[in-house]
Order: C-alpha cells, then structure tokens, then sequence
C-alpha cells in the first residue's frame, strides 16, 4: 500500500491548512457572536477579539501557501498574481478569490472594532452588523475550500472522499471557538458589576456547549470518513489503512487527533455543561480547564491537518 515517495507538501501546507480554518473559524464565531448577542457587552468584546485573530491567522497561512508553492523563487516573487487572471470552477481559482475576498472583508471588519471606544451602537455599528452578516458564510466557504482543496484530487485516495470537507469545516468552527476561549483567558477581564459577570459567564456557557456539539460531530465525522474508506473497493480502502491500528500514521491519528484533540476535551466540557444544560444549575467555570481545552482542541485540529496532508502523500496514488 505504501509507495517511496517524496512529500512534495509540508509543514507550510499543514500549517496554511490549519491557520486558514482557525481564521475562518474565528471570523465565523465572531460574526455569529455579534449578530446573536453584540447588544451585550461581553458578546461584543468576544466579537472583537475574533475579529482581530482571524485576520492574521489567515494573512499568515496564505503566505505560507504562497512560500510552499514557490512564488519566493528568485524572479518568481509575483507569480501567485496568476491565479486571479482566470475565473473558473477549478478549487483552485475559486479559493483563491474566496482568500482575497475573506481578507479584504476581515480587515473592514476589524477595522469597525479598531477604536478604543468601539461599542454596540457607535457610529460604525451598522457597516460592523453587515460585515458580520458576510462574515458567516464567507467563513464557512474559507472552511470547507481548505478540505475541498485536498478532496478534488482523485489521483490521491486517501483525500478523494466526500467527507473532507465537512470534517475540516467542523474542525475549524471548533478550532475558532477554542482560540477564542484562550483569548478571553488571556484578557481576564475582571469586574465586581454582577451584570458583566452574568454575562461573562452566559458568553463561556455558550462557547463551551457549542464546542461541545462541535467536537461531538467532529468524531461523527471521522467515524463517516473511516467508514467511507472501508467500504469503498480500490485505492481509497486501502489508503485508509495508513491511520488504522496497525497503519504508519495510526497513533499520530488516534492519540494526537482522536483522544487528545477531540475524546479529552469533549469529556471535560461534558462535565462541565451538562449541570446547567440538564438541571438549570450554573455553569461550572473553571479557569485550569479553560486553558487545557482549547490548548488541546488546537493541537488536535493541527493533528488532523498534519495526518490527512501526510496521508495522502505516502499512500500509493492511482491513475487518473
């Protein structure tokens, strides 16, 4: 099954791969946080902060793209301007103009957010609300590109399934809400007004209850990919033998993506939701776990990428 082949892509896709669907992700949330509740304080600042991550995350995975695709070669350094001379359906084209676009939404977004007294209701709050309102879907298209990407390339089985681009587009939402998580740590906004303090801990309930839902599907749909592969005759069953318990890349994928990155983390905002999800009690907070979680769910979304890049590389490819 497994062919001598050099690895033509490296970290810098893996690490484009995986900043791209942090960003998007994080503009994703960012924008759904405002529009859900960007009338209340602490919903509008965890907005800002996704804002302000999404931005460079994404600026830097692209030039990380770019390096990986040799456009720093000695009078190559523009070649990249190519990709926006055609319009077409090839994923490549389409991602690219989806990158420019998310950029340049990203940066007027952010810049609504910019001043020291930006606020739900200031002057730039009407461009901020409909910058959120394409943030969401533009997100999402950023999201699923980065699995698409990989999934439109038949020649390579292991990536030639229907489930990828679901599976990164999970990974990503659940890879915005951790940073954001860590960020809001990092802030430590501390108040004695028990109104923000409600809020602040309404704001940590939802992030953590929809992390949760996301690492739940996340699992479903790794489950889905595994079981694609399986029962697919040819190059894709055999090319998903490369993660299985036996494979080369089997505990890269079941310790670094599975338990580490998604069982763990899973486990411990299960406890910590289903009190006030079930019973109406308060949400446990607990400032230890809200660094271990999303420090855990961002390695296990650098895992995957780095599993499925590595993957689909040494298996055997197939003929076209």
């Amino acid at each position: 099954m497994l062919g001598s082949y050099d690895l033509t892509w490296g970290m810098p896709v893996i690490g484009y791969l995986f900043l791209a669907g942090l960003g998007a992700g994080a503009l994703t949330v960012s924008a759904s946080m405002l529009l859900r509740g960007g009338l209340h304080g602490e919903y509008f600042q965890t907005a800002r902060m996704g804002s302000f991550i999404a931005l460079p995350t994404v600026g830097i995975g692209t030039a990380l793209l770019v390096f990986e695709l040799g456009s720093f070669e000695a009078g190559h350094w523009f070649r990249w301007i190519n990709l926006y001379r055609v319009i077409n359906l090839s994923p490549m084209s389409i991602g690219s103009w989806l990158l420019a676009v998310f950029l340049i939404v990203g940066l007027v977004y952010a810049y609504t957010f910019i001043s020291k007294n930006a606020a739900p209701g200031d002057s730039l709050d009407g461009l901020r609300r409909k910058m959120a309102w394409i943030s969401v879907p533009l997100g999402v298209g950023v999201a699923i590109y980065t699995g698409v990407l990989l999934g439109a390339m038949p020649s390579r089985p292991f990536w030639n399934s229907p489930i990828l681009a679901m599976l990164f587009l999970i990974s990503a939402l659940s890879s915005g809400i951790a940073i954001l998580m860590l960020a809001r740590v990092i802030m430590n906004r501390k108040t004695s007004d028990p109104a923000v303090k409600k809020s602040i801990h309404e704001c940590s309930y939802i992030l953590a209850s929809s992390d949760t839902l996301l690492l739940g599907l996340e699992l479903l749909m790794i489950f889905l990919f595994i079981m694609y592969a399986h029962l697919t005759v040819g190059g894709v069953a055999n090319a998903i033998k490369v993660i299985l318990f036996d494979g080369t890349l089997a505990a890269q994928f079941w310790v670094g993506v599975v338990i580490i990155g998604l069982v763990i983390p899973a486990m411990v905002e299960l406890y910590l939701v289903v009190p006030r999800l079930l019973y109406k009690r308060d949400y446990i907070e607990s400032p230890v776990m809200d660094i271990i979680i999303p420090i855990t769910v961002l390695f296990g979304g650098l895992m995957l990428r780095y599993v499925i890049v590595i993957a689909g590389q040494i298996t055997y490819p197939v003929g076209l």
